[in-house]
């Protein structure tokens, strides 16, 4: 059920339509549905092993769905050959839980590499100017030449997320954006990620079990829970349903 906030006059980037995938006799996902507008944040909640991370990585093309459509900036996914789905990935940014970084290379060569191997021609001042506009945009200019080992926890993932933003995608995938950092840090994060959509007007869908990441970035809330959808919404609506397995993940997980 969608939110009754978002129209169907909205355009789609993402659509999902029965969705099932399994893996031997476990099955993840059990039918899924759900639209990712244009312009929107979009938090899919639930506990581990529900399946969120399986269904990120179907929509980029990673896993093959068993059934089901997957459509993405007007792509079917699963039916696109292997030169037209790298084309489709330059769109969608892909924030790893662990920012992914390469340890053998400062700040400045981890962003410079996604840029010089999927853009060609570019001219040194381009490049230049493209890893300065990401470093800003995450607000760390200042650690273009350091290595990733000598970053916080927080630093890395702004780096990662640097680093994706260099393409200038049209979809973020997010996946746990603040797992494992401190408050204050997770505060940033969070920040961090709704400047992103303002300034690039980005698509995302945002992969967590963290509500106070779901409240502070989403603009709707996809509950995920034993491979199906089973609310979508605001998170006030979301969470003023009275499911058990709601309220149950709710006041298992949520702090201030």
């Amino acid at each position: 059920m969608e939110s009754e906030q978002i129209s169907g006059e909205k355009e789609s980037v993402i659509c999902i339509s029965d969705l099932y995938k399994s893996f031997g006799d476990l099955h993840v996902l059990k039918g899924v549905n759900l639209d990712i507008y244009k312009g929107e944040n979009l938090v899919v909640l639930g506990r581990s092993g529900t399946g969120k991370s399986v269904l990120i990585n179907i929509l980029s093309g990673l896993l093959k769905p068993d059934s089901g459509t997957v459509m993405v900036l007007g792509e079917k996914v699963d039916h696109l050959t292997q030169k037209a789905l790298d084309a489709l990935r330059l769109h969608i940014g892909f924030s790893f839980q662990s920012s992914a970084l390469y340890d053998s290379m400062n700040v400045r060569q981890n962003l410079e590499f996604p840029l010089t191997m999927n853009v060609k021609n570019l001219t040194k001042m381009q490049i230049k100017e493209a890893v300065e506009e990401a470093l800003n945009a995450v607000g760390l200019i200042d650690k273009m030449n350091q290595m990733p080992s000598d970053l916080s926890g927080g630093q890395r993932k702004r780096i990662g997320i640097a680093r994706t933003l260099i393409l200038k995608p049209q979809i973020m995938l997010y996946d746990e954006p603040t797992s494992g950092l401190d408050p204050i840090t997770c505060y940033e994060i969070n920040q961090l990620i709704r400047d992103v959509q303002k300034k690039y007007n980005t698509s995302s869908i945002i992969i967590t079990h963290d509500l106070t990441c779901a409240k502070e970035t989403g603009d709707r809330i996809a509950m995920l829970f034993d491979g199906m959808f089973i609310k979508t919404g605001t998170f006030d609506e979301v969470f003023a349903d009275s499911d058990e397995r709601i309220q149950s993940f709710y006041n298992y997980n949520f702090t201030k």
